[in-house]
């Protein structure tokens, strides 16, 4: 004859049948594994960028798989590669167009901090225009790192209140 099993609380009540937990928990363990990504391609970081999404390293895996053109649809922002002042309000504009939870993805030694080009033309660090939530250096990054980075951001997202958001629009809002 098999003991029943003794817990007390609500499981006992329920006897299994349910799983219980937080809705804020719920919702963003379904958003770590749902990334809509904008891909902000501007330098040579474009071919690695390519070659992340292709078959061997397979975004998809970790939700990121089909890139959204449009930043109202978009949810991930990966700035790949240098920006120029030039560039800086279209980025900002793209930025204040997504939608609420949005989060940036830095990727290359030029979008983190200006790369080699320590000149006038080239913003050093976007990170002086939009929030930043991952920074992946590099030149160009390997895509280890790249899923490494995404691997982190999904940590970030699973641990996030819905207090932290709406983050709101850019601090920098003319370039």
């Amino acid at each position: 004859m098999t003991k029943a099993r003794e817990s007390t609380g609500p499981e006992r009540l329920l006897d299994g049948s349910v799983v219980l937990t937080r809705l804020e928990a719920a919702v963003n363990w379904a958003r770590k594994y749902s990334f809509f990504l904008y891909p902000f391609v501007t330098a040579c970081c474009g071919m690695e960028f390519m070659s992340v999404a292709g078959p061997r390293y397979d975004l998809d895996r970790f939700g990121a798989a089909l890139p959204r053109f449009s930043p109202r649809q978009a949810d991930l922002l990966m700035v790949v590669g240098t920006i120029s002042h030039k560039q800086a309000p279209i980025l900002v504009k793209v930025y204040n167009q997504m939608a609420e939870p949005k989060w940036v993805f830095a990727f290359g030694v030029c979008a983190v901090s200006g790369g080699f080009y320590d000149n006038y033309s080239v913003v050093q660090g976007i990170d002086t225009l939009i929030p930043v939530d991952i920074y992946v250096p590099g030149c160009p990054p390997r895509p280890e790192m790249v899923l490494d980075g995404l691997l982190q951001l999904q940590q970030k997202v699973k641990e996030e209140r819905w207090s932290d958001w709406p983050r709101g629009e850019a601090p920098v809002s003319r370039c």
